[in-house]
């Protein structure tokens, strides 16, 4: 049953029932940590859902918090009104409890990406599942939660990366995410190609890379902060309104520069503890590198999110962000 298909995925086995019934629908197994959730019924409001966890592998509390969904769904305490494609990222990550294992999988998420190795055919499989499952449903809106943690503190534990593209989103996206207690959110300023991403600026769905916590190892987390994020999960594949909060409620920034590894001794210029969304008044050197040289802030104070100097040359080693205007949420 479901639980047997988490397990089986994170273990590398082919589970024994390929589909089957569940409370309100059928699931099938479509490949590689990928299961399809079919509603015998639904209305015609209700989304495409996609739900993808493990995109890094070292970042296990959204797998857990998966997992709990999938075993409520089996024990009939849910009952599926939605059609839901669940999604296991980086599988060999996962096994390995590693971020990755050859390339960052989350930067691959680009049509006609024509690089080799694991992490690229999983991201092309990835991307060929998103596609057939939103074609299934044209006639349906569109909506896709990739569930992360970071990898340092935060100011804001609990964030939303909205990615960029030309498609809106929602109004009611703001009200049901600061009702799942998520604390602030990070517009993004360019392409990002993240999975994410990859729903909205390919498909208009309203997407969003959700960060839920610190990174830590199976069995070591708390799922108790994220209760709020689990109803919300569950009043989706449930079809049903969820809980919604003002816009207000949450803290809204924009991405203002990126922050690239161009230089072998790149190094960042603060802790390596310094948690996401910390502060930097004007002036202040940020990071040294030796093809791109120092860098500082300018005349406003920004701050820093997901910095990492140990990532890949060429990759994104910070984002600078500065404080944006909360959007109507339509209350």
């Amino acid at each position: 049953m479901l639980s047997e298909w988490l397990e089986a995925s994170l273990d590398g086995r082919s589970p024994d029932a390929k589909e089957g019934a569940l409370a309100g629908g059928r699931y099938r197994i479509e490949g590689a940590g990928l299961l399809e959730l079919t509603p015998a019924a639904s209305s015609a409001t209700a989304p495409a859902l996609i739900l993808s966890a493990g995109i890094h592998g070292n970042e296990t509390a959204p797998i857990e918090l998966l997992g709990e969904l999938l075993a409520r769904l089996e024990a009939g305490l849910l009952r599926l009104a939605t059609p839901t494609l669940v999604i296991l990222g980086n599988l060999e990550a996962i096994r390995a409890g590693t971020r990755y294992v050859d390339t960052n999988l989350n930067r691959l998420f680009r049509r006609g990406l024509d690089a080799a190795g694991m992490e690229p055919d999983r991201a092309r499989a990835l991307m060929s599942a998103v596609d057939a499952f939103y074609a299934h449903h044209a006639d349906r809106p569109r909506l896709h939660y990739d569930l992360h943690t970071a990898i340092r503190d935060s100011q804001y534990p609990r964030f939303a990366v909205d990615p960029y593209a030309e498609t809106v989103t929602p109004a009611t996206q703001w009200r049901w995410l600061a009702g799942a207690d998520i604390q602030a959110v990070l517009h993004q300023h360019a392409h990002s190609w993240t999975f994410s991403h990859y729903s909205k600026h390919y498909h208009d769905a309203a997407a969003f890379t959700l960060e839920l916590g610190r990174a830590l190892p199976f069995g070591d987390n708390d799922l108790a902060p994220l209760a709020p994020m689990a109803r919300l999960l569950e009043a989706l594949v449930e079809d049903r309104p969820p809980a919604s909060r003002s816009a207000e409620t949450l803290a809204f920034f924009r991405v203002e520069h990126e922050l690239r590894r161009h230089a072998e001794d790149f190094r960042l210029c603060f802790p390596d503890d310094t948690p996401n969304f910390t502060e930097f008044a004007p002036g202040t050197r940020l990071a040294e590198d030796a093809i791109d040289g120092p860098i500082t802030v300018g005349e406003r104070p920004l701050r820093v999110v997901f910095p990492n100097a140990a990532v890949e040359i060429g990759a994104r080693a910070a984002l600078l962000v500065s404080a944006a205007t909360p959007p109507d949420d339509g209350t």
